[in-house]
């Protein structure tokens, strides 16, 4: 093997395609690439809390068996030896899924989710699992059991939710590539507060086999990552047809890599949507957000007004749906099968035990959706509660089919405000709720949809995401459009978004 280039610092802020160029070339082991992260999260995550299990041990087994394979001269993917942070949600053997919950504290599955096979088929090395609101409901990653994920960029605030610790470790540089899900908006959010690039591919287009059940009708692993191009990378591993999820699209995966290689966008036609402006929005937020519009503009795109009137009432519509699905997901944490169990004193009954055991394990913002979940379900009420909001998310369907006769993509800002003070909303479920109001919309259709980074807001200094929206199997369209944004902008930034945040100190 050639001497190794690059130390430590160098290799936890280089993009996953350099790194996994130069450990295919064996320029660096990646064994050396993984002991450099977990270095840094031995380091900074004290303070970030990004992470709930890191793997260490077997992590550098992986890396190690890819190193081996390209030394007997073998064929390896184009990520290879390239640390990720695993969110956790879905399931990976040997090592703790908890859904950030006290409820599945300790256990262990005994099987691999589809997406986390794919990425080890890859040779991609599983660093641990990250933080998330428990059961990912949340915006703020402030419900997880235990305790919050901070913000790189400002400790005192939120990294978004539900995947707060996937996108943290993207910008505290403890790994280079993540994986999220996103139900209502849980990838491309916490993107854009950190300042890093996060995808929900089409539904159907990731596998759900292994990923712990919020909203079956509304969740979708994606990738999570620092550069457009590595998110397309990880989005081919992870994407495809898998027989053991109904709901997965037998279909090819869209040509992801080729689009965000390309980035050019002369020609699209990329809608505003005039829904998403306006009261509600912080300033820095729009004049960023129309600042990138205009950049796409001068790159050879047309920019046109349009209107999805249906997506006024998509945040009610969801969190009915969402809440119902829930309930019924999550009647299987009966205290029988698996997780935890109180109450169990040989005389109390199933019911007591059942009651004692989820008033003990759920958290509050659990135990609130529940709720609303099976009195919309309940009888009498199903009709004119559930069954109204499947009427909206129809009329919501029909307003983007509607907007992509006119367009190619449309955009948004991701998010109405930059990352807010941890603690601020957490008592305020309504206000934390409206963090999602642009992204709702995506899931409810099934459509493609990402967060790109355009810059820091004025007036805190904090990152600002600009949401694309494509229509579904039209995942390249999206790096097609992020990909001409990170080129223009990082031009005007002199470098990577992520060179400008502040440095982590070290636990001391």
């Amino acid at each position: 093997m050639s001497p190794s280039t690059g130390s430590g610092p160098e290799l936890i802020r280089s993009t996953a395609a350099d790194l996994a160029a130069k450990i295919a070339a064996q320029e660096v082991s990646a064994v050396e690439v993984t002991q450099a992260h977990l270095d840094r999260i031995a380091a900074v995550d004290p303070a970030v809390h990004a992470f709930l299990h890191v793997d260490g041990e077997r992590a550098l087994a992986q890396a190690a068996a890819v190193d081996a394979r390209i030394t007997a001269g073998e064929q390896v993917g184009p990520l290879a030896g390239v640390p990720l942070a695993l969110k956790d949600v879905l399931t990976y053997s040997g090592a703790p899924t908890t859904c950030g919950s006290k409820f599945l504290q300790g256990w262990v599955p005994p099987y691999d989710a589809t997406v986390t096979k794919r990425l080890l088929d890859a040779g991609i090395v599983i660093l641990g699992k990250t933080n998330m609101d428990e059961f990912a409901m949340g915006s703020s990653t402030e419900n997880s059991a235990y305790g919050p994920t901070h913000n790189p960029w400002d400790l005192d605030r939120i990294p978004g939710g539900s995947g707060g610790g996937s996108s943290a470790s993207l910008a505290a540089f403890e790994a280079p590539l993540a994986i999220g899900t996103d139900t209502g908006g849980s990838i491309r959010q916490p993107a854009a507060v950190t300042g890093t690039v996060g995808v929900k591919p089409t539904y159907g287009g990731t596998s759900r086999y292994g990923l712990v059940a919020l909203a079956s009708s509304l969740d979708q692993p994606g990738p999570c990552a620092r550069t457009v191009l590595d998110a397309a990378l990880l989005h081919e591993v992870i994407a495809g047809y898998d027989p053991y999820d109904s709901t997965s699209i037998d279909a090819p995966v869209p040509a992801v890599v080729e689009a965000a290689r390309s980035g050019d966008v002369s020609g699209m036609k990329i809608g505003v949507v005039t829904e998403f402006s306006g009261e509600g929005y912080a300033p820095g937020v729009e004049q960023r957000f129309r600042e990138a519009v205009g950049q796409l503009e001068k790159l050879g795109a047309e920019i046109v007004e349009v209107s999805c009137p249906s997506f006024t009432y998509a945040m009610p519509a969801y969190y009915l749906i969402l809440p119902s699905e829930a309930s019924s997901n999550l009647a299987k944490f009966d205290s029988m099968r698996y997780g935890m169990r109180v109450g169990d004193n040989g005389s109390a009954s199933a019911e007591e035990v059942m009651a004692a055991t989820r008033e003990a394990g759920f958290g509050a913002e659990v135990k609130r959706r529940i709720m609303i979940g099976t009195y919309a379900l309940s009888s009498g009420y199903y009709d004119a509660y559930y069954g109204q909001a499947q009427k909206v998310r129809t009329l919501i369907i029909n307003d983007f089919n509607k907007a992509y006769e006119q367009v190619d993509v449309l955009v948004s800002p991701t998010t109405p405000t930059t990352a807010f003070k941890l603690g601020e909303k957490i008592d305020d479920p309504l206000a934390m709720y409206l963090n999602d109001l642009c992204t709702i919309p995506s899931n409810l259709a099934g459509n493609a949809s990402a967060s790109f980074p355009v810059g820091l807001a004025p007036e805190d200094g904090l990152p600002v995401g600009l949401q694309v929206i494509a229509p579904p199997l039209a995942d390249d369209r999206l790096y097609r459009v992020g990909a001409a944004l990170e080129r223009a902008l990082t031009s005007d930034w002199g470098g990577s978004l992520l060179s400008t945040i502040p440095e982590l100190e070290a636990a001391r």
